[in-house]
């Protein structure tokens, strides 16, 4: 008996009521991208794949995988090509079916025409999440596999399969169709819920990719898409991530939106450029308007010097203290392949996607250093044992929040707060809370003392890049910088 799952060109389950989706997932758009990163990340210095990447992509050892392997070449390929990774196929359907009594399962996935030869294949069986189960070997099968049978091992990290194929001239349109088994009669099951999934649905969805490379074809220009999934990325690695629920900025009061662009005034620019604000890059065009959105700037030439020169020692600030942080290494490539999406050359005037990135990335490194100030502090004040314990005397302290929306990031914001008391002396009272705090004293305890608030505060800006261009709202009264009791 078998148990067929059709899957047409908008990947729609008809035999099930709540089916998986085997298109890339709507809810990611940095999906793909961050498959390129981590084959980037995937590879050690001595070009060969990290002990901690086996896991991740099913890798059974080191042994396992040939000097010319076609999956390490792709690695390797994607990690000398920092813009760029390789060329993508995405199925336009997948048939799945299960034989009952052996438990193999077929799997054939319908490619689309491709203009270019599929030089070293590559069929990537992606997850969205590592698929924390058991421990299991798997042996796929096919005659357009490279070589025919090849046997992976699935683990708890497991979040990509490659399969290696057969090279194939362009323009031939294929039905790749492989089996997939279990010697382990207990992992059936499981292998069947990793594949297809159940009738009645599954937490498991995978995302089949064909990765190829285009060989000496030449390569169009890095997309803001790349970038903005890049800039996602790096702010992810290097900025605290609290337990907090995640907060919408739809919720607060802003200021009228400004358009940042080729129109956009000098002196708003100049302001942005030199504005302490923490900043955080929001999408609200919707995830498949993503890797499509375009951003450009007109600066004047000694606006576009500063512009250089601000992101040049911002970047030098921001490697500097990159060092002194836990695991560092990936954040610091990453910043690597974001300047190199911005540098400006010195023949000839940058182009105004250049200025626009060059723009982003110097208001997300200002907010990095921001945040690796108060994280020193935090650092400075609990390893300080000669200090005499804090008094309980209103003051300002560090505050993080988690946010939420289509956010390129931070994902947090530290808005700060105050705690203390306002005992006399003290800190910062108006002549209201002194007189209160004297009444209070002389024995009238039914009225309300003076609170340690915030006095002082600076505004949140958000960038939001959507269909229509990019928008910065200032969100005011956001970010406590001064207390006083009130």
């Amino acid at each position: 008996m078998h148990h067929d799952l059709l899957h047409n060109s908008a990947y729609s389950k008809t035999s099930s009521a709540n089916p998986p989706s085997h298109h890339v997932p709507q809810n990611a758009p940095c999906f793909v991208s961050d498959i390129f990163a981590m084959l980037r990340e995937a590879l050690g210095t001595d070009g060969d794949l990290r002990n901690n990447s086996l896991a991740q992509f099913a890798v059974c050892g080191v042994s396992d995988i040939p000097s010319d392997s076609l999956f390490l070449e792709l690695a390797k390929e994607t990690s000398r090509d920092q813009t760029h990774g390789p060329d993508v196929l995405h199925p336009t359907g997948v048939l799945m079916s299960a034989e009952e009594e052996t438990g193999v399962l077929t799997l054939t996935f319908d490619l689309p025409q491709s203009p270019l030869p599929l030089l070293n294949p590559v069929l990537l069986l992606a997850f969205e999440h590592p698929l924390r189960g058991p421990n299991m070997d798997v042996t796929f099968t096919s005659q357009l596999l490279d070589p025919n049978t090849q046997t992976v091992c699935i683990s708890a990290e497991t979040q990509y399969i490659p399969l290696t194929g057969k090279a194939s001239e362009g323009n031939v349109h294929q039905k790749w169709k492989i089996s997939a088994e279990t010697k382990s009669p207990d992992m059936k099951q499981t292998l069947k819920e990793i594949l297809i999934g159940e009738e009645s649905g599954s937490n498991i969805s995978m995302y089949p990719l064909l990765l190829f490379s285009r060989g000496t074809e030449t390569r169009s220009p890095a997309s803001h898409g790349s970038f903005l999934c890049e800039l996602r990325r790096f702010l992810a690695d290097v900025l605290p991530r609290p337990d907090s629920p995640p907060i919408s900025l739809d919720s607060l009061h802003s200021l009228p939106p400004l358009t940042i662009g080729p129109s956009s005034s000098e002196s708003l620019l100049a302001g942005l450029m030199n504005s302490s604000a923490p900043t955080v890059f929001s999408f609200s065009g919707g995830p498949s308007m993503f890797q499509v959105h375009r951003g450009e700037l007109a600066l004047p030439p000694a606006l576009l010097e500063e512009l250089s020169q601000r992101l040049e020692q911002m970047a030098t600030h921001t490697m500097e203290a990159m060092k002194e942080e836990e695991g560092a290494d990936r954040a610091t490539r990453s910043l690597d392949r974001l300047h190199s999406l911005c540098v400006f050359p010195k023949a000839e005037p940058a182009a105004g996607e250049r200025q626009y990135r060059a723009f982003l990335l110097l208001k997300a490194l200002q907010t990095v250093a921001r945040s690796y100030e108060v994280q020193r502090a935090l650092r400075a004040t609990r390893a300080d044992h000669d200090r005499p314990p804090r008094s309980n005397v209103c003051s300002l302290r560090s505050l993080t929040v988690s946010l939420e929306r289509y956010l390129v990031g931070p994902n947090t914001a530290a808005i700060n707060n105050c705690h203390g008391a306002c005992a006399f002396p003290m800190l910062n009272g108006n002549n209201h809370a002194v007189l209160l705090n004297s009444h209070i004293e002389g024995g009238n305890v039914g009225e309300r003392a003076p609170c340690c608030v915030p006095v002082a505060y600076e505004g949140l800006e958000v960038v939001d890049l959507n269909e229509h261009g990019t928008y910065l709202t200032i969100k005011p009264d956001m970010v406590a910088k001064e207390c006083g009791c009130r």
